[in-house]
């Protein structure tokens, strides 16, 4: 993909944890590890695609957190007195001008502020076949180079 802005993938950490059945029952046994698995995922789709990727979780502070080790993606914590979905709605509406911003969530309301600000929406099964095709053409291209 080759756009005019730079565009950002944003990840409601937790609405897509919860529709994930793989990623829910990590979860379910620790809250930690499916945070892990999800930002482990994003962190391979972000290295093979022209996306720069977001996740925002739920608070677990009196201020919000944002986490990024070089080359890899944001992760970022609402305070507790906030919500993931109010973060990742002043995050469009304060960039959608400058960025190319797709917000992966199930969560209607926050799909209609993010259109509403001049976003993308996608839903979590549309982020899911965005990863598997990506991760297909990575597999095709690492076959293509392991042949030479």
């Amino acid at each position: 993909m080759n756009h005019s802005r730079p565009s950002f993938l944003v990840v409601d950490g937790n609405n897509i944890i919860h529709a994930w059945p793989e990623l829910l029952k990590i979860f379910t046994r620790r809250k930690a590890s499916g945070h892990s698995e999800l930002i482990k995922i994003l962190e391979a789709y972000q290295d093979f695609s022209d996306d720069r990727v977001v996740v925002v979780f739920d608070g677990r502070g009196s201020k919000m957190t944002e986490e990024r080790e070089p080359g890899s993606i944001q992760v970022i914590f609402s305070s507790t007195n906030s919500s993931a979905d109010s973060v990742i709605e002043r995050l469009a509406t304060g960039n959608a001008e400058k960025y190319e911003i797709i917000v992966a969530t199930d969560d209607i309301p926050v799909q209609d502020a993010v259109i509403a600000a001049g976003g993308g929406a996608i839903s979590s099964t549309a982020l899911h076949e965005r990863i598997e095709r990506s991760q297909g053409e990575m597999n095709r291209w690492l076959d293509a180079r392991r042949k030479r």
